[in-house]
């Protein structure tokens, strides 16, 4: 099981690196840097919860990505001064934004359609094989 987790990892990496890099070149769109969030969220889910249906996983991640943009609505003096971090901005965002929702909807249908994509695609690669096989 940990090896079939091992590509979800290399793929959050990547994912976390592309985010960090798209907010540090201007002519990227912000929107952009959302989807990839959101991919990132995704693909986290997959990894800590590797048995569950991808359904779920969507659910679970457009949760915790909605959940994230809605607390931007709450302005506390302690949640405000750890948005100023490092960690805060990446993680908890800088302010409410409704095209964001959009751009976290967008993102984790695309990692749910790769996803699903490219599992059809190995279980009918090793279907194949077998029938070959015999």
């Amino acid at each position: 099981m940990k090896k079939r987790r091992i590509p979800y990892l290399f793929l959050f990496l990547c994912v976390v690196c592309c985010g960090i890099l798209s907010r540090k070149i201007a002519i990227i769109p912000l929107c952009f840097g959302d989807a990839l969030y959101a991919i990132m969220m995704y693909v986290l889910v997959r990894i800590l919860f590797f048995n569950q249906k991808t359904t779920t996983a969507v659910l679970f991640s457009l949760t915790i990505c909605y959940s994230i943009e809605f607390f931007q609505l709450y302005q506390a003096d302690w949640i405000i001064a750890l948005r100023k971090t490092l960690f805060g901005r990446y993680v908890l965002g800088q302010g409410f934004l409704w095209s964001d929702l959009l751009a976290y909807t967008i993102g984790i249908a695309i990692a749910f359609i790769i996803e699903k994509f490219t599992l059809n695609y190995t279980t009918y690669e090793t279907r194949f094989r077998i029938k070959q096989q015999k």
